[in-house]
């Protein structure tokens, strides 16, 4: 079976949502300066609100890329943009990620080339045959693909942020496909069963520090910063991509996509390459001089950067 076409909705899995021209959200913010990186930062959490500033500190995560590659077997497509924020509660050096609301990956649908005779067809079960000759130069035949959370992130590690060659964390994530025959919960992976996605630098970033003040103004001695590191490509050769779920009445079309598509897919077989990614980590440059009501202060400056 050839698994030229396997990578068609994977790969616009990543571009849909989670990896890459970076798509604004509708549930983000748009938020004045420098704080304009971290519009989705969970600041509300109650984990985050909690943070005295002293034994923990609450922290923005941000990351972007613009462009990438996603391949699974021997094809590679070229993905769009990318948009990971999360809340960081920093305990001694030991992290835990908080999710926003709507998830720690976000992005529009894309369009999957060859839409369902690409996903599906030709098929010799009745009923798949039948859907086959009916989009046939159709537009039911459009099916788009939108990478979505399957989970909080974890396993963070700052120091692999800024070094290379190991994960920098994990993101649980699964891949929603739309079409009126594949019914509204047609997935790809699931959150019991999520895509593991473990980018890791594959060369030493650039590292900056930028500093601005409350409400997003440039000023290098302000109260409030971030780590951006940026230059250096992330690559993931160890995840495994599972079979689709949920298509079509009664799931009835799964199998037909998996047959297709040579899912599930197995770790070694598929790759993930973001181009130049922007990391920004940070909040309070000093944040135990904000003890002990820290988060609560964090939230109190970001709701303030919210542009007008």
């Amino acid at each position: 079976m050839s698994r030229i076409r396997r990578t068609v909705f994977v790969v616009v899995a990543a571009v849909a949502a989670s990896l890459l021209s970076v798509v604004t959200p509708a549930s983000a913010t748009t938020l004045a300066g420098a704080w304009a990186p971290l519009n989705r930062c969970p600041v509300d959490d109650p984990a985050m609100l909690a943070a005295d500033g002293a034994t923990v500190a609450a922290l923005c995560l941000s990351s972007s890329a613009t462009s990438g590659t996603f391949t699974i077997g021997e094809t590679t497509l070229t993905t769009g943009a990318t948009d990971l924020q999360a809340g960081v509660l920093n305990q001694g050096g030991a992290y835990t990620l908080v999710a926003p609301r709507s998830g720690a990956v976000v992005g529009a649908p894309v369009e999957i080339p060859g839409g369902l005779l690409g996903l599906m067809c030709p098929s010799r079960i009745p009923v798949i045959s039948d859907i086959c000759e009916r989009v046939v130069n159709s537009p039911l035949n459009r099916v788009t693909a939108t990478i979505q959370s399957a989970g909080v992130p974890r396993d963070f590690n700052l120091a692999a942020g800024a070094g290379s060659g190991t994960p920098i964390v994990t993101l649980p994530v699964k891949i929603k496909l739309s079409n009126p025959f594949l019914d509204p919960n047609c997935y790809i992976g699931s959150n019991s069963d999520p895509i593991l996605l473990k980018p890791a630098n594959t060369a030493r970033p650039a590292a900056r520090f930028v500093r601005f003040n409350a409400d997003g103004a440039a000023n290098p001695t302000g109260e409030m910063g971030y780590l951006s590191l940026s230059g250096a490509s992330q690559a993931d050769t160890t995840f495994a991509v599972p079979g689709a779920n949920g298509c079509g009445l009664f799931g009835l079309l799964s199998g037909a996509v998996n047959l297709k598509q040579g899912l599930p897919s197995p770790a070694g077989e598929n790759s993930l390459v973001l181009n130049d990614p922007t990391t920004n980590l940070g909040g309070f440059q000093t944040p135990r001089n904000f003890a002990p009501t820290q988060g609560k202060q964090l939230s109190d400056r970001w709701h303030a950067a919210v542009a007008g």
